[in-house]
């Protein structure tokens, strides 16, 4: 028994905040720190991005794509044997938000939180890819949500944090499903992951209750961040190798994208020209968890992704960790 990819879909907000709207509130907030406007689009290539509205939380955006996929695929809910959560943001601590996401939906299945910031919706198809290869489970719904415009951070206490603060006013609110079902044919045809766990300190965000605050703060070093990955490109470029696939086999290429200048980086890690990819973050911001459905689910809707296409998933996240899963549309 093999495992495929068998539909992808997203949740998008409808609030929006452009870039000067985003300038101007962290203006207000900090008036003895000057910002040059349009800077958030001169550094990260940032237009405008995704807000939810302030009484959803993650479940709730999961919860709205899983639905959408479920109605456009024609599955019944009933059906589902497993749903994970890959969120890095969630309802609460305890209990898993898979749980409040499967009361909402109605499902009954088995369910559990799974996490690692950006790769999350990566190493969930590898969890499910598992489950369904030792025929435990034959339909997993992947879900995840994010809310991270509320971890903005529109206060500085000086200059010298502002670069590290900016990072979490690109980052966009939505929620997104992938469904992995059993077929009798390879679809899922390999993944692997790596790590530099020595990294973490370059991207965090604090547990509030372990340091007796009421909110964490996002706080970002991209320099460190990008240095975090050292040695992750030739990985990925040798997993690939191992699978037995060479990008310019690919008729899809999704990527993480928390800024256009990241992604560019990546692309070039990865080998793929940066044409190739379905650019998202200048019109949604870094959607986290997201960007990988959010990719899958609008190269469906343009027509640019069927049955049988070769499709290299790729992904680079704080810790720092990397991952790469190829499949068989």
């Amino acid at each position: 028994m093999y495992s495929s990819l068998a539909h992808a879909s997203v949740h998008v907000p409808p609030g929006r905040q452009t870039v000067a709207e985003t300038e101007d509130r962290f203006r207000a907030h900090n008036p003895g720190i000057a910002m040059s406007p349009g800077v958030l689009r001169h550094m990260y290539g940032l237009v405008e991005r995704t807000v939810a509205p302030a009484e959803e939380q993650p479940s709730d955006l999961a919860a709205h794509a899983v639905r959408t996929l479920l109605d456009q695929h024609g599955t019944d809910p009933l059906d589902i044997d497993l749903l994970l959560f890959a969120g890095i943001l969630a309802d609460m601590e305890e209990p898993a938000t898979a749980h409040v996401v499967a009361d909402k939906l109605g499902l009954r299945c088995p369910v559990f939180d799974l996490k690692n910031a950006c790769n999350g919706v990566l190493n969930a198809l590898e969890v499910a890819d598992a489950f369904i290869r030792s025929g435990q489970y034959r339909r997993i719904l992947v879900t995840t949500a994010e809310v991270s415009t509320r971890e903005s951070r529109w206060s500085v206490r000086s200059a010298d944090d502002v670069l590290r603060a900016l990072p979490s006013l690109s980052t966009g609110d939505m929620g997104s499903a992938v469904l992995v079902e059993a077929r009798d044919r390879p679809g899922i045809l390999g993944s692997r992951f790596f790590a530099n766990s020595w990294g973490w300190r370059a991207a965090t965000l604090p547990n509030p209750y372990a340091n007796h605050r009421t909110l964490g703060q996002l706080r970002i070093d991209s320099a460190e961040l990008v240095a975090s990955f050292e040695g992750m490109p030739e990985k990925v470029r040798r997993a690939m190798h191992d699978i037995g696939v060479k990008s310019g086999d690919l008729d899809l290429v999704c990527i993480h994208q928390p800024s256009v200048a990241f992604t560019k980086i990546a692309c070039d890690w990865v080998g793929v020209d940066p044409s190739r990819i379905l650019a998202t973050f200048p019109t949604h911001g870094n959607v986290a968890t997201n960007t990988i459905p959010l990719q899958l689910a609008l190269a469906l809707d343009e027509d640019r992704l069927h049955r049988g296409d070769l499709v290299g998933l790729f992904g680079f996240a704080s810790g720092a960790s990397a991952g790469v899963v190829i499949c068989e549309w």
